[in-house]
């Protein structure tokens, strides 16, 4: 009898634990999804790659989060994605020698929109950023 009253009490430990656990997922997850008022200083980022690697990292990244790429002009660094129905553009700015900067607006400059479309554009930078670029070979 007290073996089945501890597993019972351990059981609904267990479930007790994993519905706080559900419930503060969900919690992170609708405010990356629900449209907010955005600071602008979440939409820059200083990295400590050349602007070029940085640029190449942005294409990658509006493609690796399925972000649908409208023009690409790489001579002054800049990337037009729609994502969520709404434009942005992706800005690589030279700050020095041996730093870069993102900047990622919206384009009629309404900063009420997801924060997911910016932190998961720089969440795949800060990742895969340290990866060197290679030259694929031609076939």
């Amino acid at each position: 009898m007290e073996r089945t009253i501890k597993f019972f009490i351990t059981f609904l430990f267990v479930l007790f634990i994993s519905q706080i656990a559900a419930q503060a997922d969900d919690l992170l997850l609708s405010t990356l999804i629900t449209p907010q008022n955005i600071n602008f200083n979440i939409c820059t980022r200083t990295y400590t790659l050349s602007p070029e690697k940085l640029f190449y990292m942005a294409i990658a990244s509006a493609n690796a989060n399925r972000f649908t790429v409208e023009e690409i002009q790489s001579k002054t660094g800049y990337i037009l994605f729609n994502a969520v129905n709404k434009q942005y553009l992706a800005s690589v700015v030279k700050v020095d020698s041996t730093h870069s900067m993102l900047k990622i607006t919206p384009v009629n400059n309404n900063y009420f929109f997801q924060p997911g479309v910016v932190l998961n554009f720089f969440r795949y930078i800060d990742l895969y950023g340290a990866t060197p670029i290679v030259e694929l070979p031609k076939t």
